[in-house]
């Protein structure tokens, strides 16, 4: 497998992962401004063909660490983002309840968009 490049697409709420030109997974997000700033992960896909490749854990990484570059945290409303912070706790710190309590609100009130 090619070297993966993890790009984000802030505008269209992507975070994408890249091997070559070909998307292979992405994580669709959101930015929550209220009560806090945050990125509210929604979901994460994986090509079928590049499953079981580390790809979806390098998305989550990656959006961990977007958040801490830009001194915002994650309120994950993805069960794979989820799972992954409850892996790694170090590099993933736990969001307020109320912030997850404000993504949800956000979302079901832009039924949409995901």
């Amino acid at each position: 497998m090619s070297e993966i490049e993890i790009r984000d697409d802030r505008a269209a709420g992507r975070l994408e992962a890249f091997s070559g030109d070909e998307v292979v997974g992405h994580i669709e997000y959101f930015v929550l401004d209220s009560p806090a700033q945050a990125l509210v992960p929604v979901h994460t896909i994986v090509e079928p063909a590049h499953e079981g490749k580390g790809i979806a854990g390098s998305l989550a990484r990656e959006l961990y660490a977007i958040a801490e570059r830009e001194g915002t945290v994650v309120a994950p409303l993805c069960p794979y983002v989820t799972k992954w912070a409850e892996r790694h706790p170090d590099e993933a710190p736990a969001a307020d309840p109320a912030l997850l309590r404000a993504a949800k609100e956000w979302l079901a009130a832009h039924p949409g968009r995901f």
